[in-house]
């Protein structure tokens, strides 16, 4: 997460594009998205900003330290209001993005109770933070590779969603 707003924010200062896409894979939480669907998040969050207070965790906003509708936030979230036509036909997702991914149940089930997420990545969030701050048309797209549950390798199917993800990605850039 850290490394790629440092590496996108310094790209997009040194030069000015017109359209930026974030290509890559994510665990999902629903399991009508099954490994090999690709989607395109549209709202992505970063659940792991903040402090915890004993039992409970206080988000960036709730600490008052950014508003929740303080650009590029809104309700919290980042969301993408200007996504590219090419994707249109791409299924739109709500994201997390993490530190640490998902493998715990107990971790699972407080953080879909809290926000309800569609797909988690490592770096999503850091991606369309960086572009909407400078105002750089934007589309992440995400091929699920795996289900968020307890740590289950042999579940994994990432061969299948680079596979997916790369089919994907040559259509949307061929529409560019």
């Amino acid at each position: 997460m850290v490394a790629t707003a440092a590496w996108v924010s310094r790209l997009l200062a040194e030069r000015r594009f017109d359209l930026a896409f974030n290509f890559g894979l994510a665990g999902s939480f629903r399991t009508s998205l099954h490994p090999g669907t690709v989607v395109h998040v549209v709202s992505d969050r970063l659940t792991e900003l903040g402090a915890e207070d004993d039992e409970s965790f206080l988000t960036i906003h709730e600490l008052k330290l950014l508003g929740e509708d303080e650009e590029p936030f809104e309700g919290g979230s980042i969301v993408n209001r200007n996504p590219p036509p090419s994707i249109s036909r791409l299924q739109d997702a709500n994201g997390i993005t993490v530190n640490t991914v998902h493998g715990n149940m107990e971790s699972i089930g407080s953080i879909v109770s809290r926000h309800d997420p569609d797909v988690e990545s490592m770096e999503g969030a850091a991606f369309m933070y960086a572009c909407a701050i400078a105002g750089v048309q934007y589309a992440q797209v995400r091929a699920v590779s795996n289900m968020v549950e307890r740590r289950n390798r042999a579940a994994w199917r990432v061969s299948e969603a680079i596979h997916a993800l790369g089919r994907t990605a040559i259509e949307i850039l061929g529409r560019v």
